[in-house]
């Protein structure tokens, strides 16, 4: 028995351990969590693969969207620049017909005074013109006052002489009264305010102009104003002003 019982036993040890044992496998086994973190690791990185392709793909297009925008503003300057210019050649161009416009107006107020001047210049020729064996004297054709402001007044004279053979020149001196009133009072100016003042000495052949200016106070108010020609102490013409 004992011997039975160890061939036995051989054999077991045969059977699990000789040509005729089971197959064994081996293998080794990982927890489940690392598993799934490893899981997890692949998904992130699929999805930064993804994100950066995106951003790559966008990052093209906005350049090509940044260029385009880039070039509008580009043109879009030029264009301002362009309109500025045209706007102050526009201006200048106003500026100068403006400039212009008022220089004419100018000149035709100078024609004007010009014409008139001629005008009087014509009639005093006219007048100039004696009837036979006729001789006249010293006359004031036209005695104008003009204010320039700040009591300023600025007087034009004009003069004609029909002189005979024998005086063919007049000589004699000019005396100018001023009646006005200031502060609520009646006042006079007489020039010259001296006797004997060259400025107002007259000298005639056919005719002559005058011109010449005087200060009143601030606020004054002309009623009155007369030229005479004085001849010595003889009154020879007398004319008032046209206010």
């Amino acid at each position: 028995m004992p011997v039975r019982a160890v061939s036995r036993r051989l054999r077991n040890v045969k059977r699990h351990f000789g040509l005729a044992a089971p197959r064994v496998v081996v293998r080794t086994q990982f927890p489940r969590r690392w598993v799934w973190v490893a899981a997890l690791l692949a998904a992130v990185f699929i999805l930064v693969l993804v994100s950066l392709s995106v951003e790559l793909v966008r990052s093209r297009a906005g350049g090509d969207e940044f260029e385009h925008l880039r070039q509008t503003v580009v043109q879009q300057q030029e264009e301002l620049s362009l309109l500025r210019s045209t706007s102050g050649t526009g201006q200048n161009a106003v500026s100068i017909e403006r400039a212009a416009q008022q220089k004419l107006l100018l000149r035709v107020a100078e024609l004007e005074q010009e014409n008139s001047q001629l005008k009087e210049d014509l009639l005093l020729f006219e007048r100039l013109v004696p009837a036979a064996g006729e001789e006249g004297g010293v006359r004031v054709e036209s005695f104008r006052l003009q204010h320039e402001g700040d009591g300023r007044f600025r007087y034009r004279i004009l003069f004609a002489y029909q002189g005979g053979r024998q005086l063919p020149e007049f000589k004699g001196r000019l005396q100018l009264t001023v009646a006005f009133t200031h502060a609520g009072k009646a006042q006079q100016l007489v020039l010259p305010e001296k006797p004997g003042d060259a400025d107002y000495q007259l000298e005639l052949r056919n005719f002559r102009r005058r011109e010449g200016g005087f200060k009143l106070p601030d606020g004054a108010v002309i009623a009155a104003a007369d030229v005479r020609v004085l001849q010595g102490d003889t009154l020879k013409a007398k004319k008032s002003a046209q206010l």
